[in-house]
């Protein structure tokens, strides 16, 4: 996650979600959705395929590769659907299929053209899904397509699609949303504590569920691939930039200590600072225990700590130590997170679940509440399909999938925590 986005949206107020800029009202106007920002291959994905950010859907050769296009229809109605394609080598045919209406177009240029219509019927306001699957070809690939051009009544309110180059990367990632935890003290906080249930099925590569997260940076569990999981915990250099070379010796991340089959370094990119991670299988429907440190040293520096209780071995096992210089501060800011890092992946949903907070000023104090937020690809209505809200343990987040249920950004929600505090002798942690 951008550091530039983090700051930003724990400090900006919640907007609307369909704000007039991007949602232009404008009645008979055809929308053009460009396939680099707003589609993904959903099945059949081969080595050669691919979502260009530039050129769309580049290298398409599999007959059973479908690639699917999303757009949020504001209203009810007809709408026509066209693509915008050209095929090198001669003819193809593709199949296009949206809300159980199907149509075969044929491709024959060689230069950029529009096909013949599809017209289907929008029964509500929410995301479009159109299936494209080859069919036949002349040539090695079956089409170059660039866009979807949508048309008719359910238009005449404006689409919600990423129509901004700036942001195609992020919206196939789609927006991530946050938790803000309302701390119910005003003394100094050293310790937080989470307990984090990703739910069976939800645990889909490419996701961050984030657990502890603190005004420097945030700790928590990610799907790398089908046989990789991590326990990620990182802080930021009071330096900020994306290039960790380029941080001063003397505001760099130091690592005072790591667990057993930790990995240690540096990370950019998205700021830059010290990063530690376990690889560690975690299971989809296991609840997971964290716990965070952050003291001053005495010394203008702050010392952060991170635990993670394995139930294999019913022990707590540090994940690393870092020093941060120039930073004199407590914890501060308790949040939680849901990010997919894998532009791939953004087509798909996932879910978690966070229950039990405490934070600790000399004695445990249970959190109660928790606010919703959202990042920027939500906020300049690329794409809108995050939200939060609370379950009968506590708390949740979701994001990607295209669903249409909404919650407003800045919503708060109230919680009754009667979970037992932690049980913690701090002396003895490792």
């Amino acid at each position: 996650m951008k550091r530039k986005h983090f700051i930003q949206y724990l400090f900006m107020g919640a907007l609307s979600c369909l704000s007039i800029s991007s949602i232009a009202q404008t009645v008979g106007k055809t929308y053009a959705v460009p396939l680099a920002g707003n589609a993904f291959i959903t099945a059949g994905q081969t080595d050669n395929a691919e979502i260009s950010g530039r050129n769309g859907l580049v290298r398409w050769s599999s007959e059973k590769e479908v690639v699917s296009v999303y757009f949020r229809a504001q209203k009810a109605g007809k709408l026509t659907l066209k693509l915008k394609a050209k095929n090198d080598a001669g003819k193809s045919k593709i199949a296009v299929d949206a809300l159980g209406k199907k149509a075969i177009v044929n491709v024959e240029s060689t230069e950029l053209s529009e096909t013949a219509p599809l017209s289907i019927d929008v029964k509500s306001p929410g995301y479009v899904q159109v299936n494209l699957k080859g069919l036949s070809k002349s040539g090695s690939n079956f089409a170059n397509v660039t866009e979807l051009l949508v048309s008719g009544e359910a238009a005449s309110e404006g689409l919600l699609f990423s129509n901004d180059p700036e942001y195609y990367y992020w919206s196939r990632r789609g927006p991530s949303c946050h938790l803000n935890y309302t701390v119910p003290t005003e003394g100094n906080v050293s310790y937080y504590y989470n307990e984090v249930t990703v739910p069976q099925g939800e645990d889909k590569v490419g996701s961050y569920f984030m657990a502890n997260g603190f005004g420097e940076g945030y700790f928590g569990i990610q799907v790398n691939s089908e046989t990789e999981r991590r326990i990620l915990f990182s802080v930021w250099s009071p330096f900020h930039t994306d290039d960790p070379k380029s941080i001063p010796e003397e505001q760099k991340i130091h690592l005072l200590k790591k667990g057993k089959e930790v990995h240690s370094g540096e990370f950019g990119n998205e700021g830059s600072g010290g990063q530690s991670y376990r690889k560690y299988f975690w299971k989809a429907g296991v609840t997971y225990k964290f716990l965070l440190k952050g003291e001053p040293d005495g010394k203008g520096n702050t010392d952060y700590t991170a635990w993670f209780f394995i139930p294999e071995e019913h022990a707590w096992n540090v994940i690393a130590s870092f020093k941060r210089p120039q930073t004199n501060t407590y914890l501060k800011r308790f949040h939680s997170f849901l990010e997919n890092f894998s532009p791939n992946q953004g087509y798909l949903g996932r879910k978690v679940e966070f229950g039990n907070q405490w934070v600790y000023d000399g004695q445990w104090k249970a959190v109660q509440e928790a606010s919703l937020s959202v990042d920027n690809t939500y906020r300049a209505n690329q794409r809108i399909d995050a939200m939060g809200g609370i379950t009968k343990d506590g708390y949740f987040l979701k994001n990607g999938g295209f669903f249409n249920e909404i919650v407003k950004p800045g919503s708060k929600f109230e919680f009754v925590n009667k979970g037992k505090a932690p049980k913690i002798d701090f002396d003895k942690l490792p």
